[in-house]
C-alpha cells in the first residue's frame, strides 16, 4: 500500500503545475473516479500536509465565519502567554452587543466568562462573541484586526487579508482555500485546546442550549474540529480537520450553494480521501444495467 500510495504522490507532483486551472487536481482513486463536488473551491490535505485534492485553491474568496479561526488563534496565544484566562468576566460593550446576527444576543454592559466568548465563537460563530473577544484581547476591534493581519503574514497566510474579527462582509477581506487549510492546521497544532472546541456540538449561557446539528459529526467518522461559514457572497464555506488512527487531514470548502450541499461535499470528499489512502475501503463499482435485446434494437434505429 505504501508503494502504491508514493506512486500517486508522484502523479500528483507532475499535476501541480496546473492547480490554477478550474478542474480539479487529485491523484487517482483506485477505482478511477474523482469525487464530483459542487464548491467554488477546495483543498484537502494530507496527514503529511500534502495536497490530495485540489480545485481553485488559490482563488481569492470571501472567508465569511472562517475569519474566526484566527480571533480564536489570538485568544488561545493570549490564554498560553497567561494575557487571559478562561475563568475571566469580560465586559460587553455596546459596539459589540449591537454585532450583527449571527449573535448570541450579548447584552450592553453585561459580563460573560470568557470561555463562553470562545464556544460562542466555535459553536455559535455568533459575530458579537467575536466583537467582545476582541476587545477584550486588543482594546478595540480596530487593534485587534491589526493583529490578526500581523499573525496572518507570519504564518505566511500571503493571499489573506482581515477586515473585522467575525468574518462580516467587507470588500478588504479575502483569503484562499489553501491559506485558510494552513490556518486551519496551524490553529489545531499550535494550540490543541482549540480541538475539542471546535469539535463542541452544544453549550449553555442563559439558560439557553446553544447547538449545531451538523451531519459530519457523525458521517464519515473521524470528524473532530469544523467551522462553518457564510454570507451571500461566500456561499457557504467549511473548514474540517477529520482523523483516521491517528492521522489528521485538513479539508477547506469555499463556495457551496447550500448548507446541505457543503456537508454533501466534504462527506464525498473524505470518504474519497480515507479510500485513496488506504484507512478505509474503496466504495465498489456499481454494475451497469444490461441492455435487453430490444432496448438495443431500439438505439440503433435513432
Amino acid at each position: 500500500m505504501a508503494a502504491v500510495y508514493a506512486t500517486r504522490l508522484v502523479l500528483l507532483v507532475s499535476m501541480v503545475g496546473v492547480a490554477f486551472a478550474p478542474a480539479a487536481v487529485a491523484v487517482a482513486q483506485p477505482n478511477g473516479r474523482l469525487p464530483v463536488l459542487s464548491a467554488e473551491a477546495v483543498l484537502l490535505l494530507d496527514p503529511e500536509g500534502r495536497t490530495l485534492y485540489a480545485k481553485n485553491a488559490a482563488a481569492d474568496r470571501a472567508p465569511a465565519s472562517l475569519v474566526k479561526l484566527m480571533t480564536l488563534y489570538l485568544a488561545f496565544e493570549a490564554l498560553e502567554a497567561n494575557l487571559a484566562d478562561l475563568d475571566e468576566l469580560v465586559p460587553v460593550s455596546p459596539h459589540a452587543a449591537a454585532t450583527p446576527r449571527y449573535r448570541m444576543g450579548l447584552r450592553a454592559n453585561s459580563q460573560v466568562p470568557l470561555h463562553v466568548l470562545l464556544e460562542g465563537v466555535a459553536i455559535a460563530s455568533a459575530n458579537d462573541a467575536a466583537a467582545a473577544l476582541a476587545e477584550r484581547l486588543a482594546g478595540d476591534e480596530a487593534t485587534f484586526v491589526g493583529w490578526m493581519n500581523e499573525r496572518a503574514q507570519h504564518l505566511g497566510l500571503t493571499a489573506t487579508r482581515f477586515a473585522n474579527p467575525h468574518g462580516l462582509p467587507d470588500p478588504a477581506q479575502r483569503s484562499t482555500a489553501r491559506d485558510l487549510a494552513q490556518l486551519t492546521g496551524r490553529l489545531l497544532a499550535d494550540y490543541p485546546m482549540s480541538r475539542p472546541l471546535l469539535g463542541g456540538q452544544t453549550f449553555v449561557f442563559n439558560g439557553r442550549v446553544y447547538a449545531r446539528h451538523i451531519p459530519l459529526f457523525n458521517d464519515p467518522g473521524g470528524v473532530q474540529a469544523l467551522k462553518t461559514g457564510f454570507t451571500n457572497e461566500a456561499g457557504y464555506n467549511l473548514a474540517v480537520s477529520a482523523w483516521r488512527n491517528g492521522q489528521q487531514f485538513v479539508m477547506i470548502l469555499l463556495g457551496a450553494r447550500t448548507r446541505a450541499q457543503s456537508f454533501l461535499d466534504a462527506k464525498r470528499l473524505l470518504h474519497w480521501a480515507f479510500a485513496e489512502t488506504g484507512l478505509e475501503p474503496p466504495e465498489p463499482l456499481r454494475p451497469q444495467p444490461k441492455k435487453t435485446l430490444r432496448a438495443r434494437r431500439t438505439g440503433a434505429r435513432r
